[in-house]
């Protein structure tokens, strides 16, 4: 019996150290009767796998099942042409390598927490949003948004009622030929609505890569607070970054080639980026028709206490400018940025506007309207990397040059570190340049 006893006491040490799964860890269907079946009896930690094909339904598949992941067999290969798929309770579900093709759709609803919607396609046109995230803690990446023409955003982030989905991740996305042609409503991100501008999103917006997004004058629409918006390359599109509505968001270190920032709101911080338009209206200060938008307002409110420092502007004729309304930019700053014109006036504010100026510096024009006090007039000494960037040269006058204190400007626009006296503008002189603009090999489906 002691014997006895010791070996069941040894097999039970045993257990609590090996685990031996008691069902299958990847479980492969090859239609959607079969995918619906795995996942109504689908345990934590599985991963449902569909097979290469086309497949519609009448009524998208149901997962009610929360620590899974659904994927495609291949991504790219496995097509929802009607139906598509519901998220229902959940947690911690994984949406993998789908593609959303014809009326079919995949969003995430404010019950469905921290779900991640990876390596997708979505393709065409929808009714409303190509994907909407309600849900707080959701991760949206690797994924390809293409090819429409109608009404409507690639990528909505919304929330329950009144309230705002929160810490939504937005990185390594391709957003590729939105080409609706109305006067607005088809934006690539949408980040909030104009009722829920002084709900504190904490979104982050980074490394994802725009081309051809000319369905609205808004490429990353924010009309939401406190987020932060960095290192995306929007290249060839109508689209600018536009802090539409909201307060306190971060733009930092985003290349920009024929497209530019505009903002509204209080209290936005926009430094290290890098802006090479073939036009004007590189930086737009937004004034407006109210001082301060209430929480129903859609109106267009004038920026407070925006700062703008450290960035890299090209362009032709006014480079910088603001709106025209009843209220204009109050109690901003303009300082320690490089930026070249061809001719003219290089910033073009409206009478009334309060800015501070300090430590820019131009060339290839005037002044305009910043106050003599504001720039040195001096060529930069720019010269482009191999990667077409504008960058410092070894000579540049902008090298240690900067004025003021901005604590929070720690890094230049390769994130390497300001090093002393930071250098004006996006760049800080190395020899060394890292930064690249994002390309398809970077983004979307098939990126590392």
């Amino acid at each position: 019996m002691i014997r006895s006893l010791a070996a069941v006491g040894a097999a039970a040490l045993l257990s609590s150290f090996v685990h031996v799964p008691a069902f299958a860890a990847v479980v492969g269907v090859s239609s959607v009767s079969s995918l619906q079946a795995a996942l109504d009896t689908a345990r934590p930690g599985q991963r449902i796998v569909l097979a290469d094909g086309v497949h519609a339904t009448n009524q998208p598949v149901k997962i009610t099942k929360s620590g899974i992941t659904v994927a495609a067999a291949h991504a790219g290969r496995t097509v929802f042409t009607r139906g598509g798929l519901e998220l229902g309770a959940v947690r911690d579900v994984t949406i993998e390598g789908f593609v959303f093709d014809g009326t079919s759709s995949m969003s995430v609803p404010p019950e469905a927490q921290a779900t991640r919607i990876t390596r997708n396609t979505y393709s065409g046109n929808k009714d409303g949003a190509s994907l909407s995230v309600s849900a707080d803690d959701v991760q949206v990446d690797h994924n390809t948004f293409q090819n429409r023409n109608n009404e409507g955003v690639y990528l909505q982030i919304t929330g329950p009622g009144s309230e705002i989905a929160k810490r939504t991740w937005i990185h390594h996305n391709y957003f590729y030929n939105h080409q609706f042609t109305g006067a607005n409503g088809g934006e690539s991100i949408r980040l909030g609505y104009s009722h829920k501008q002084s709900k504190s999103a904490n979104a982050i917006v980074e490394h994802n890569l725009f081309e051809k997004a000319d369905g609205d004058a808004e490429a990353i629409s924010v009309k939401s607070s406190d987020n932060i918006v960095r290192f995306n390359t929007i290249r060839d599109s109508k689209g600018y970054i536009v802090l539409r509505h909201g307060n306190r968001t971060t733009v930092e270190g985003n290349l920009l080639f024929n497209s530019g920032i505009r903002f509204h709101g209080n209290d936005h911080k926009i430094f290290n980026n890098l802006v090479q338009n073939s036009g004007d209206r590189a930086i737009v200060f937004g004034s407006g028709k109210e001082a301060d938008s209430g929480p129903d307002s859609k109106l267009h409110d004038r920026p407070d206490r925006v700062t703008v420092a450290f960035n890299t502007l090209i362009g032709t004729g006014a480079v910088v400018e603001s709106d025209g309304g009843d209220f204009k930019p109050k109690d901003c700053v303009f300082a320690n940025n490089v930026v070249r014109g061809s001719s003219g006036g290089v910033l073009s504010m409206h009478a009334g506007s309060t800015v501070k100026y300090e430590g820019n510096v131009i060339w290839g024009g005037t002044g305009g309207s910043m106050p003599s006090s504001g720039y040195r007039s001096v060529d930069p000494k720019l010269v482009k990397d191999a990667n077409g960037l504008s960058r410092l040269s070894s000579t540049s006058p902008a090298i240690n040059a900067s004025v003021g204190t901005y604590s929070y400007v720690t890094r230049d626009f390769d994130l390497q570190a300001r090093s002393g006296k930071p250098d004006v503008g996006a760049d800080e002189y190395n020899s060394a340049a890292v930064r690249k603009p994002l390309t398809k090999a970077d983004v979307g489906v098939s990126a590392p």
